[in-house]
């Protein structure tokens, strides 16, 4: 069985707490292992979350504020160290390419992996070649150039044994029909669609450091999964507003407008000892399913519609 599911590495926002380390998220995705905005302390928290460089096989920075990048340099190190045989595709934003190299060559060490940077210089697309999705990106609303990312798994189809058996469809003739969409059997040709049905493709998104904007919306419209931050309550509106960040209500009202499936809020200011009160918020505005992140805790994608 495929496994897809969030590891969270960090939950802090500028400062780590005794509870909260620095960000970091990788997002298991079959094969796939995107790491996203590691910060200071990454590389340990993959050590107690029982994560390998080896499982790593793209890393996407939002921005280059420190508690969302100052890992990278730990982490490009080990997987050169662990000589990852595969390589590392690593999306950050064009302006702040000096911080990326000075980061990647920020100590002497034997580089053995092959690192491919893709500077950011705008909505879209981004190279994804080998994934079993489309990765896409947005520009948000933060005091330095920050991006949002959204993966998309299409849609395919679900073979159904029971009419594969009715049909009497064995063998090749299977893999025929799944390649081509239709297959000659018994003098008549069976359709992909008489023995499947529609298995709905996957989606998440990721937003970090932002004000409200509309990116915000376009990235998160309709995914099972939504990684956004909550870093104030609405007590401090003006100082989300003043930073560039989201309170927890915000958040909600997002995924709320958006058709979420599950809310995952993180990011938060060291000024909160609890969060019970951005759940509360975020719940006023979202009834959907709503996670509080904690260090080093797992979370599945949802299943399948």
């Amino acid at each position: 069985m495929s496994q897809r599911e969030l590891v969270i590495l960090g939950t802090a926002s500028q400062v780590p707490t005794k509870q909260r380390n620095h960000n970091g998220y990788l997002l298991r995705w079959d094969g796939e292992g995107m790491l996203f905005d590691p910060g200071e302390g990454t590389q340990r928290q993959m050590i107690y979350a029982g994560v390998s460089a080896t499982d790593i096989t793209r890393i996407g920075i939002t921005h280059f504020h420190g508690d969302h990048s100052l890992g990278l340099a730990g982490v490009v190190q080990r997987i050169s160290l662990d000589r990852v045989p595969h390589p590392v595709d690593v999306y950050y934003p064009a302006s702040g390419e000096q911080y990326f190299q000075r980061l990647c060559n920020s100590t002497a060490y034997h580089q053995t992996a092959e690192l491919r940077p893709h500077p950011i210089a705008g909505p879209g697309e981004l190279p994804a070649l080998t994934a079993p999705f489309t990765l896409h990106t947005a520009h948000l609303s933060h005091p330095v150039d920050a991006y949002g990312y959204r993966l998309v798994e299409s849609d395919g189809r679900r073979i159904i044994p029971e009419r594969l058996q009715e049909l009497g469809l064995s063998g090749p003739a299977v893999g025929r029909l799944q390649r081509d969409g239709q297959v000659e059997h018994d003098g008549r040709t069976v359709t992909l669609d008489e023995v499947s049905e529609l298995r709905r493709g996957q989606s998440f998104a990721f937003i970090m450091d932002t004000r409200l904007c509309d990116s915000v919306h376009q990235l998160a419209q309709g995914v099972d999964m939504l990684v956004i931050e909550a870093t104030f309550l609405d007590a401090d509106t003006h100082l989300a507003t003043e930073f560039g960040h989201l309170t927890a209500g915000q958040a909600g009202f997002v995924a709320a407008r958006a058709g979420v499936r599950t809310l995952v809020l993180t990011h938060f200011s060291q000024r909160y000892r609890s969060l019970d009160e951005h759940l509360a918020e975020a719940r006023a505005e979202f009834t959907g399913e709503i996670i509080v992140a904690t260090d080093l805790m797992r979370i599945p994608l949802p299943p399948r519609r």
